[in-house]
């Protein structure tokens, strides 16, 4: 499998998954454009990939941020060919009462708005194209929720949805929409989504996936970069859970 010539929109890429898939898409042939709210991981991995990636800051949940970003790949690249929406945010574990307003428009702003926001803004350049990729990262939350995850769960229960509508919607355009499904992962997020980082409760979510490890960022990118590749040209509207079974 290659991603030669392509260009790839990877966003949340300063770390964790993003920086996984950036690394792979880059080995394979791609050129990334690294977008993160965190300058110092975007050009970071940017440095670290060397000159076939670029690196932009910008916050997705904000309009301007996701054109000035779109604008900024398409001047350095001239193309985007691949949109990876794989930024999200979670919050720590607790009844769905407790969360608070400002902290649900704070998930609900990254997980959905900015995939709304970063796909508008990129859809225009695709149809013009007539081809595109469009991988959405979603969880094992949209369809096996944990308890007490609750409204980041629906959050990504939405990307699930919509990726099933956008592809049906931009098949006609030669445009695939597939999402991801991780299990929990060796990521930043995963703090956030035990509560505290104890070796016990890592024991407890390695328990529940029964090939008995957290996924890796190499995991998720292998599946990023087959689903992203021609080798997958009949493949779209799916939720591909990469969970070592723990949908099961």
């Amino acid at each position: 499998m290659s991603l030669e010539g392509k260009v790839a929109l990877i966003t949340g890429a300063g770390s964790g998954f993003g920086e996984g898939i950036a690394k792979r898409f880059v080995e394979g042939g791609a050129k990334v454009i690294v977008v993160d709210r965190d300058a110092t991981g975007a050009e970071r991995v940017a440095k670290s990939l060397g000159g076939n990636a670029f690196a932009v800051v910008a916050d997705i949940a904000k309009e301007a941020d996701v054109e000035a970003a779109v604008a900024a790949g398409l001047e350095k690249f001239g193309r985007v060919d691949i949109l990876i929406n794989n930024a999200g945010i979670g919050h720590k574990p607790q009844n769905a009462e407790l969360v608070e307003p400002d902290e649900f428009d704070r998930i609900l702003g990254v997980n959905v708005r900015g995939v709304y926001l970063m796909t508008r803004a990129l859809l225009p350049h695709m149809k013009e194209n007539e081809a595109g990729v469009i991988v959405n990262i979603a969880s094992t939350g949209a369809n096996r929720p944990r308890p007490n995850l609750a409204w980041y769960n629906a959050t990504k229960g939405w990307v699930v949805s919509a990726t099933k509508a956008l592809a049906i919607e931009l098949a006609p355009f030669n445009i695939r929409v597939v999402a991801l499904n991780p299990v929990a992962g060796e990521t930043p997020l995963l703090t956030t989504f035990m509560g505290e980082d104890t070796e016990e409760i890592r024991k407890k979510f390695r328990d529940s996936i029964p090939l008995g490890r957290l996924l890796k960022p190499e995991d998720l990118a292998e599946a990023a970069f087959f689903v992203a590749s021609p080798q997958a040209s009949m493949i779209t509207g799916v939720a591909l859970d990469v969970d070592g079974g723990r949908s099961i």
